[in-house]
């Protein structure tokens, strides 16, 4: 009975006591998982160095459209000059050039003047590409240019080219007898490749490109971005090249050319030239480049009466009949020239 009375008397004395606060539990700080790069990472195994890239192969330089999707290079152009059409040397009779095989004729020894006053330029400036222009038609300009080409390519080891780049009227196919109706007009607008109208007259150094068919818009042909390259491009492979042009008063085709080339000659023709038409064409000019002028059309027995003379004393198979003859004669049809 005592251990019972105990029992419950220990029973009263816990309910009557407060309740005991349980003690808070201690929390832990939260251990973060070690990242990535503090991990034990293993050097990578040794990869040996790839080989050097071997030597980078010769670039070729940027192709030159040549026409009717034909394109070559620049070393090219060389191949393609020597592969030019061979033709014999047989002007029409009435062309007014000079007889290649005639080389003491007068107005021959004219263009020999005016071509070592260009050398002699050229030799002190970057003088390769030349436009030959007048103020009004008729006075010369379309003989000038032929016989000029033809005085440069008299010279050794000289390489010349005439272009016909007077599209509104061009006498260079006629003069010559180029064969065929194909010229630059069908290069630039693509229907022909410049080795189809390249030609070379037989045994000389004398190349020529033909103007080509008639189009509406010669002017335009010229601004394209193709004919400027045409231009420089052949500069850097002929010793001259030599552009005949239609008048700068009836056209802007002459004025437009002369900006791409190295020089300009107008060619004047005495009786004919006005004073008033030589002013607008300089000055249409702007007097970029302007080389000289070129007179046309003097009287034979003004320039020639002693030039005969002084020839004939090296030329003993002359005949004296025909020297008098050609001193009497009141104007020369193939006219001297003159450069100032």
């Amino acid at each position: 009975m005592s251990r019972v009375h105990d029992a419950l008397r220990r029973a009263s004395q816990d309910r009557s006591a407060p309740p005991r606060q349980s003690r808070p539990e201690r929390i832990q700080p939260r251990v973060e998982e070690p990242v990535a790069a503090a991990k034990q990472i293993e050097p990578p195994s040794y990869v040996p160095p790839s080989p050097p890239p071997p030597p980078a192969a010769h670039v070729a330089p940027p192709p030159v459209h040549l026409g009717s999707g034909v394109e070559v290079t620049r070393e090219d152009m060389e191949v393609l000059i020597h592969a030019a059409h061979q033709i014999p040397y047989k002007p029409q009779k009435d062309a007014l050039v000079v007889n290649i095989m005639q080389p003491r004729e007068a107005p021959a020894e004219e263009f020999r003047t005016l071509r070592t006053r260009l050398n002699h330029l050229q030799s002190s400036q970057p003088l390769h590409t030349l436009v030959i222009t007048s103020a009004s038609p008729a006075e010369g300009k379309s003989f000038t240019a032929a016989n000029l080409a033809i005085s440069h390519a008299q010279l050794a080891g000289k390489r010349v080219l005439l272009a016909d780049f007077d599209f509104r009227r061009p006498t260079v196919n006629s003069t010559f007898q180029i064969p065929g109706q194909l010229g630059l007009t069908d290069y630039l607008t693509g229907k022909a490749s410049l080795r189809e109208i390249l030609y070379q007259i037989a045994e000389t150094n004398l190349f020529i490109l033909p103007a080509g068919g008639a189009v509406p818009n010669p002017l335009e042909l010229l601004n394209l971005a193709q004919c400027r390259t045409l231009i420089d491009d052949l500069r850097n492979h002929f010793d001259w090249v030599i552009l005949d042009s239609p008048p700068l008063l009836f056209a802007a085709d002459g004025n437009l050319l002369s900006t791409m080339c190295d020089g300009t000659i107008l060619v004047v023709r005495i009786g004919t030239t006005t004073f008033d038409s030589v002013t607008r064409a300089m000055q249409s000019l702007c007097e970029n480049n302007v080389l000289g002028v070129v007179v046309n059309g003097a009287r034979r027995g003004e320039l020639y009466s002693k030039y005969s003379y002084y020839h004939d004393y090296y030329a003993p198979d002359s005949d004296p009949d025909s020297t008098a003859a050609a001193e009497e004669a009141t104007e020369n049809e193939v006219a001297p020239v003159h450069s100032n």
